[in-house]
């Protein structure tokens, strides 16, 4: 069997990934019915969660605090007509979205998930600025910092979601 050379790139790629160690990381691609989205959160990867960390740390922590305590009086527009950034610990509301959900919101930005152009956030669109992988593992860490209640409750909104969008 003879490959092209686009193919033995892409071995090269991966071999390369593999040998480095991953200091980033792959995602399921999706290929086949029993692998999951590349959006699926991981969150008990210690790979994952050490790149979650450091990007969290890095691009998200400003504004939804160290902790992710979030702003105060996130539920209420501040002056500029915009809500502070919410908490995504247990006292938020992140943990009840799906994955997909979180990640769309993450890459897209919330106007495009709501469908509504016009709509004003402080959150920037990460698309272009982290990858899907990157996405996923900031999502994943935050996810890591939920109680395990929490964590429970949310891979049950996970699943009644992924249902509900199977019918």
């Amino acid at each position: 069997m003879k490959l092209k050379p686009l193919a033995l790139g892409a071995m090269g790629l991966l071999a390369l990934m593999v040998a480095a160690g991953g200091s980033y990381f792959y995602l399921f691609a999706g290929a086949g019915s029993d692998t999951p989205p590349s959006y699926y959160l991981r969150p008990d990867d210690p790979q994952v969660l050490r790149v979650g960390a450091q990007i969290y740390a890095q691009q998200c922590a400003a504004c939804h605090g160290v902790k992710g305590e979030g702003q105060p009086d996130w539920r209420s527009r501040g002056p500029d007509g915009l809500l502070p950034a919410p908490p995504h610990d247990s006292s938020g509301h992140t943990w009840h979205h799906p994955d997909e959900q979180l990640f769309a919101i993450t890459k897209h930005g919330l106007a495009k998930l709501i469908d509504q152009p016009g709509y004003r956030t402080s959150m920037p669109v990460y698309d272009g600025v982290l990858s899907d992988d990157e996405i996923v593992a900031t999502l994943s860490w935050i996810k890591s910092q939920w109680p395990p209640e929490v964590r429970r409750r949310h891979d049950e909104i996970n699943a009644q979601y992924r249902k509900s969008q199977s019918r």
